[in-house]
């Protein structure tokens, strides 16, 4: 089962026997008492992948030119249930939602995109002088602020 439906297995299961009756999603939907949105999503992967609906599957990644050609007979008329069935598409909803960016962000929109977190930037490192130019530097401003202590501890003992 999808990870993300609400169906239990039992009533996808049950659904897809009344699908093979010749029942619609709706009627599906009303007949077991279940909420009709996953009832129907199960229902587009049933008519695309028929019994293999409930089997979970690996992401595959399509190429630009794929989900192009894919894009552009959809706008064309295809329905989005045939070009799933003919590419193997996990759902029409996904040749929607390739459709639905393609006419928001373009051919661009349909690219790839790099995931995770971008890589740190460690072109500048610090030269090895300057660390140590560094520490001669903390040392100096230590003993400073250890004379100064030294110094207000004198000053104090003598006003006593």
């Amino acid at each position: 089962m999808y990870l993300r439906s609400t169906l239990s297995h039992s009533d996808a299961v049950s659904s897809m026997e009344l699908f093979e009756q010749g029942l619609t999603a709706k009627s599906v939907a009303l007949t077991l008492d279940l909420a009709p949105n996953p009832v129907q999503m199960l229902y587009q992967r049933w008519q695309v992948r028929g019994s293999g609906a409930l089997m979970t599957r690996d992401r595959k990644q399509y190429d630009i030119e794929t989900k192009l050609l894919i894009v552009r007979r959809h706008l064309q008329g295809v329905s989005g249930r045939v070009l799933a069935k003919e590419y193997d598409l996990p759902s029409p909803g996904t040749v929607t939602n390739w459709t639905r960016i393609y006419r928001r962000d373009g051919e661009d929109g349909l690219r790839p995109k790099k995931r995770g977190r971008p890589p740190v930037d460690r072109e500048n490192p610090v030269p090895e002088g300057e660390v140590e130019q560094l520490r001669r530097e903390n040392e100096r401003l230590r003993a400073e602020v250890a004379y100064l202590g030294n110094l207000r501890a004198l000053r104090a003992q003598e006003r006593r």
